[in-house]
């Protein structure tokens, strides 16, 4: 069972990163050409923040109750093993957060009033979102796990 949700996780990764990006370029687009809010744009925005939210699912399922790696470090901290201490406490927290910044630009570009309001907003929030992400990333691990 560990090694499926791995195996999501990493599948995941890649898809909030494409996601991300694709809403972030969309919305510097529209800045740029003053173009209007589209439906396809706030589709957009949807399809990133619910990739992401999958993708946190999957992350606490693996962190709470999956993982030996966190498991060990509820149980005995990090014992100064950077890995342990990466995922016991970094990643969880970076993710997290960058999930939430999501979440509230998105939340706050829907109810943005004009059409550049809304492509400020999400190519704010998503790209500090982004960013936490990049920044928590284990990029020492395997780009693509496999099961």
């Amino acid at each position: 069972m560990y090694e499926i949700f791995v195996f999501l996780h990493s599948v995941f990764r890649w898809l909030v990163l494409i996601g991300l990006l694709y809403a972030i370029g969309r919305s510097i687009h529209g800045i740029i050409s003053k173009r209007t809010y589209t439906k396809a744009d706030g589709f957009a925005r949807m399809i990133a923040t619910t990739i992401s939210h999958t993708q946190l699912l999957i992350g606490f399922t693996l962190y709470f109750v999956l993982s030996p790696i966190t498991q060990f470090f509820m149980k005995s901290g990090s014992g100064g093993n950077h890995e342990i201490w990466f995922f016991g406490i970094y990643h969880i927290a970076m993710m997290f957060s960058s999930i939430v910044v999501m979440t509230i630009g998105g939340s706050v570009a829907k109810r943005a009033t004009t059409d550049h309001a809304k492509f400020k907003t999400i190519t704010i929030y998503f790209s500090i979102a982004l960013a936490l992400i990049l920044l928590a990333i284990p990029w020492f691990r395997p780009f693509f796990r496999n099961f």
